[in-house]
């Protein structure tokens, strides 16, 4: 009998730990801290490449789950975002491009944000969280989103002011001009104002702050003070643009490489017996269209560390402005209650196959970083377990107590954590 009693008091105990768990997550008011980071492989610390320099995404990960198995559902800026934020196959959304509108195919389709602004949150984003090309005016980054209208930093491309003036004349040439698509536009500017026009690469000694990131950061960090404020909790969106084209960083981060110890894609070449259809007709894709890269390749042994060189200082220079995010997050004592999720939209080719950029169903092109880090009864880890973009809405429901709704395709992730 004894026995017995003790076994009911146990699962008691247990019954009122999960009712007392549950209530904490709903007392706290779980934050949430949303990362998206444009083109970014996992060519990251941690995820075991020993090159790099990521400190602060690493630290990030020792607080979280590194999911090293992650595909993104179709790697294309547009397509792979409309996908992940409305939790929604792009046979759903029907954005398989950057032109389709994704509320013009789905007027009611529902967007995480959204959702989590229905359940008494408030909702705020910086920099690019949509692409712009594929929700509404392009402006309010799908304005049924936020209860905050979303904000837009006015930001250099590039710091060296001889570039952006031979941009301005040249694009004054072709004004008028239709193109099919952007980067066709962008490489007819490139030949018109020559080799200063758009470079793919940068490396001037400059403030953080001169480029989009870092001025997304500080504005980011300004809403994060704001929001603290606040009874409500908060969904923050901070997209970075870094690593995506062009390769501009501040020099200190290029110093941080040698070109020396950067090595080259192994592996160059068409697969053997490979299908023509699974490369891209123009293997350069969007890195053609600026005006150091010719339109066809091969690239030269140079170019391409140059380029690898580039990516891997924007990577940096990424990472530092994440820091900024976790610092701030901290310094307002907001880590105890706060979700925080980075994700790149897809991966990124480097010269895998003699392919560069993305735009194709290859492991580079598709494999995509994830880490989520949960300040509830979480411990870090590395799953190897195939996981999707469209298991993140059902995932931050979980890690935040809401109910996960029921038209969702994909799966929570938290039994991985």
């Amino acid at each position: 009998m004894n026995q017995r009693i003790n076994s009911i008091l146990s699962c008691l105990v247990v019954i009122g730990f999960t009712i007392s768990f549950s209530s904490t997550l709903g007392a706290q008011k779980t934050n949430v801290l949303f990362i998206p980071v444009d083109d970014l492989k996992p060519m990251l610390g941690a995820y075991g490449d020993p090159l790099i320099k990521t400190p602060n995404i690493d630290r990030l990960a020792k607080s979280g789950t590194v999911f090293l198995n992650t595909s993104c559902q179709q790697a294309i800026c547009g397509p792979s975002r409309a996908s992940l934020l409305t939790g929604m196959y792009p046979d759903y959304t029907q954005v398989w491009d950057l032109r389709t509108k994704m509320r013009d195919i789905n007027p009611d389709i529902l967007t995480i944000p959204q959702y989590f602004k229905n359940q008494g949150y408030t909702t705020a984003g910086v920099g690019k969280t949509f692409d712009n090309r594929c929700v509404d005016n392009g402006q309010d980054m799908d304005k049924p989103s936020w209860s905050i209208p979303y904000l837009k930093v006015n930001s250099k491309k590039y710091a060296n002011p001889e570039v952006n003036s031979a941009w301005e004349k040249a694009e004054k040439l072709v004004a008028g001009q239709k193109f099919k698509v952007n980067y066709m536009r962008a490489k007819a500017i490139s030949n018109l104002g020559g080799p200063m026009c758009r470079p793919s690469t940068e490396s001037m000694e400059v403030p953080d702050d001169t480029y989009g990131d870092g001025a997304n950061a500080i504005t980011a960090v300004r809403m994060l003070e704001k929001l603290s404020k606040a009874e409500a909790p908060f969904f923050l969106s901070v997209g970075f643009s870094k690593p995506h084209l062009p390769f501009v960083a501040p020099k200190k981060y290029w110093d941080l490489y040698s070109k020396e110890d950067i090595a080259l894609a192994a592996f160059q070449n068409r697969a053997k017996n490979s299908p023509d259809i699974a490369y891209k007709g123009n293997s350069l894709g969007e890195i053609s269209s600026y005006s150091d890269i010719p339109e066809q390749g091969p690239l030269s042994t140079q170019k391409q560390k140059e380029l690898i060189h580039g990516y891997m200082a924007a990577t940096s220079y990424m990472d530092a402005q994440v820091g900024v995010l976790l610092d701030k997050l901290e310094a307002l004592g907001l880590q105890d209650n706060t979700v925080v999720i980075l994700w790149g939209d897809h991966g990124f080719h480097l010269g895998d196959h003699g392919l560069w950029t993305k735009h194709t169903n290859f492991e580079q092109a598709v494999r995509s970083p994830l880490i989520i880090s949960s300040p509830h009864g979480f411990s870090a880890n590395k799953n190897n377990t195939p996981t999707e973009f469209v298991d993140i809405f059902p995932t931050l429901c979980e890690l935040t107590n809401l109910e996960i709704p029921a038209h969702l395709p994909g799966k929570s992730l938290v039994p991985l954590m």
